[in-house]
């Protein structure tokens, strides 16, 4: 246990004329836990405007954004990364208060229906990506739990030596495997992109509040070219990665992963296989096997995972399936 210190900040903007007013305020709280690796973080966004239209009518237009973040174990793993929801919820209030300037300022009817048409489109889309954030967080719908059992059940390892994942995010999947086989290595490698709100200490911390801090290592590194010999992990495992990664061939990537993999290691390799991105998968199954892999297999996973292939789409993840095999 610690002592805890919290922080709060505010910063205000105001102004107008006689006819048009508006506030803008910022808001930042931080309070530390008594246990390390537990707090909390808040922003606060407000905006107002108003206008006075004649001597008895005024109206106006108000926001309230917030944005909470607890940090305890696991509660980032999300299937969306918050800049994207926030990006999106940054583009309805600015939509917002163009419809509302058009029909209050400006005077233009038709602008501020469109203003306002899309402010309606850009709130369905936050409704639509807070449903599928809530699904797949752990402790609400746990999708991503019955994402976690379908990978590792696949996957033919006794638990003796050594696992990779490639591309572990807050280190959710990893934590799953050390608890899963408790005398493996678990190694979890990920880029960490700026885009979203996952690193190398959210992952060591994760794993320590589970109790597997020992078992599990975290380290930085490029899919594309994995800093490691050739054949060094006994099974190697991955997520919904290889989709995230730009300009990259699918196929490529696969195989790199499966360049660290010893002889006679397992795999199970899980992502948005969409055929615009990873091409003919039965083609590579086939090459894979001409290669010395053995009992190969492409499974489609979304009637498996998420109950149908239409809950699956309206979830963006339509085209889930796996590779999984022996080296």
């Amino acid at each position: 246990f610690r002592d805890a210190f919290s922080q709060e900040y505010n910063l205000s903007l105001s102004g107008g004329t006689e006819r048009v007013t508006y506030y803008t305020s910022f808001g930042y709280y931080k309070e530390d836990g008594n246990v390390d690796g537990v707090g909390m973080d808040r922003f606060n966004l407000v905006g107002k405007t108003s206008y006075k239209v004649n001597s008895i009518l005024k109206v106006g237009a108000s926001m309230f954004a917030n944005r909470r973040k607890n940090t305890n174990y696991l509660t980032d793993a999300y299937g969306m990364s918050n800049p994207v929801f926030y990006v999106f919820g940054g583009i309805a209030l600015v939509t917002l208060v163009l419809a509302a300037l058009s029909f209050t300022v400006f005077r233009i009817t038709a602008l501020g229906i469109v203003f306002t048409a899309a402010t309606v489109i850009l709130l369905a889309l936050l409704c639509w990506m807070a449903w599928i954030r809530r699904q797949y967080a752990f402790g609400k719908g746990g999708m991503m739990e019955r994402v976690h059992q379908t990978i590792l059940s696949s996957l033919e390892f006794d638990g003796n030596g050594s696992l990779l994942e490639v591309g572990c995010g807050s280190g959710a999947l990893s934590i799953r495997a050390a608890l899963t086989w408790p005398e493996a290595k678990i190694t979890g490698l990920d880029y960490w992109g700026a885009m979203y709100n996952y690193s190398k200490v959210l992952c060591e911390k994760n794993a320590a509040s589970e109790g597997v801090g020992k078992e599990c290592t975290f380290v930085h590194g490029d899919a594309n070219k994995l800093d490691f010999p050739d054949e060094s992990f006994d099974a190697v495992i991955s997520n919904y990665v290889y989709h995230n990664i730009m300009g990259a061939d699918k196929h490529a990537l696969l195989l790199e992963s499966l360049r660290v993999l010893k002889k006679g290691g397992v795999f199970v390799l899980h992502d948005s296989m969409k055929p615009q991105m990873y091409g003919d998968m039965n083609a590579f199954v086939e090459k894979l096997k001409s290669m010395g892999f053995t009992e190969v297999q492409y499974v489609d996973t979304a009637e498996t995972i998420f109950g149908s292939k239409q809950r699956a789409a309206m979830m963006m993840l339509g085209n889930s399936a796996m590779i999984a095999g022996r080296k």
